[in-house]
């Protein structure tokens, strides 16, 4: 449940509600790509600065360690000692960042995975599906993010499959 707090002009202050915890937006949101933090931070010194959601990366657990793995073992919160809000992001950065790996047509994405070069289908259902097994609080619609700048003709047929993708991800 998101909650508007105040608003000056175009800004906006809220709440946003989840099952494990309140986020005050807008966030600065810690990425865990692997389900892990970058650099010297645990997750239990990111809950001492105060941090209040953390990004994990759909494609890249769903290789590593597994998303099944993942809900196995009880979820990413479980996984990650992560006891606040998770956003999952939806592998739809990938279809950009692994522009060369990748072939994009209306059913979804087949990547030749970076790791060893075995195929990968991921559309909408099944960016769904592994979001869910992955245990987020916040689940992103499948997209296909693209370059800047773009030829508009690509831009309009690339958002126009995003939107029809969405749909998918709602149903």
């Amino acid at each position: 449940m998101f909650q508007l707090i105040r608003s000056s002009g175009r800004a906006r202050r809220g709440e946003l509600t989840t099952p494990h915890g309140k986020v005050m937006t807008p966030a600065f949101m810690n990425v865990a790509t692997c389900g892990a933090i970058k650099g010297a931070v645990s997750a239990l010194d990111l809950k001492e600065l105060r941090c209040q959601v953390q990004l994990c990366n759909t494609y890249h657990l769903h290789l590593r360690p597994g998303d099944r793995n993942v809900r196995t073992l009880g979820g990413l919160h479980r996984f990650t000692h992560w006891e606040g809000p998770i956003l999952t992001d939806s592998g739809g950065f990938q279809v950009f960042s692994l522009a060369k790996l990748r072939n994009i047509k209306e059913e979804g994405v087949t990547f030749a995975s970076h790791i060893d070069g075995h195929r990968i289908f991921m559309g909408p259902e099944e960016s769904m599906t592994i979001q869910s097994h992955l245990g987020s609080d916040i689940a992103m619609a499948f997209d296909e993010c693209i370059e800047n700048p773009a030829p508009y003709d690509y831009t309009k047929r690339s958002c126009d499959r995003t939107y029809r993708w969405l749909c998918r991800c709602r149903d």
